[in-house]
């Protein structure tokens, strides 16, 4: 997985991610958004748009991230 949504997504909740990604790899889920790391191209749009910064690559998350990255994988897994 390269990027992750941690916790700002969960009080904003914007979407603007979700407009730029060119392959459509982000989708709602019911309490923040969550990025697909199969479909994911790593091109870093929608870390551009993100209006609180909620979004990182893997490699940048803290020991707090890692709930995030367990998240985002359950939600996939469960598709």
């Amino acid at each position: 997985m390269a990027y992750v949504i941690l916790q700002p997504c969960m009080a904003e909740k914007s979407g603007d991610c979700v407009e730029v990604c060119p392959v459509d790899c982000i989708e709602e889920g019911p309490d923040q958004f969550y990025i697909d790391p199969d479909i994911c191209i790593d091109c870093g749009a929608c870390v551009a748009v993100c209006p609180v910064d909620a979004i990182v690559e893997e490699y940048e998350m803290t020991p707090e991230d890692e709930p995030f990255l367990a998240k985002a994988e359950k939600f996939f897994a469960s598709k």
